[in-house]
């Protein structure tokens, strides 16, 4: 699993005019899923995103996380994260996982952050066309990947 971690002020997602998804102070989490991702990917990706102290504390040091200021999650599927562009100007996504094996681990992602995070998270619909507003705040922006848990 590959995450895009931002923190932001707002965020919301549209599909077709409508709000599928908004949130206020927290993480939008950018989530791409490959063939080889297992529940143990899966797991210690989710405690890394809500255990991740990058928000300010009162020395405005990054140390807190999202149950320290009551942060939220907007979790949005994105395959184009396993985009190979090695060859030519057309990337390539045969790395991304194909719906089978991808869409019942994006749910099991919404569970196991809902139940570390101790509320609901906000969220896309898989596969669908989407459009993301948010505000990045800082910016900070994390990127992190479960076949590389050595360097996170």
């Amino acid at each position: 699993m590959r995450a895009v971690i931002q923190r932001v002020t707002s965020a919301s997602c549209k599909i077709e005019g409508n709000i599928t998804g908004e949130i206020n102070n927290g993480f939008v989490v950018l989530l791409g899923i490959e063939d080889a991702d297992t529940m143990d990917d899966l797991q210690w990706l989710a405690q890394k995103i809500v255990n991740m102290r990058i928000f300010g504390d009162e020395n405005g040091l990054m140390n807190k996380a999202l149950a320290d200021v009551n942060g939220n999650i907007l979790l949005i599927s994105q395959f184009t994260l396993f985009a190979q562009t090695k060859k030519g100007n057309r990337p390539s996504f045969i790395r991304a996982a194909k719906p089978p094996h991808a869409i019942p681990l994006y749910e099991e992602m919404i569970a196991a952050l809902e139940a570390l995070l101790g509320k609901k998270i906000a969220t896309g619909i898989f596969g669908a066309d989407m459009k993301i507003s948010l505000v990045n705040d800082g910016p900070v922006t994390i990127v992190m990947e479960t076949k590389d848990k050595d360097n996170f």
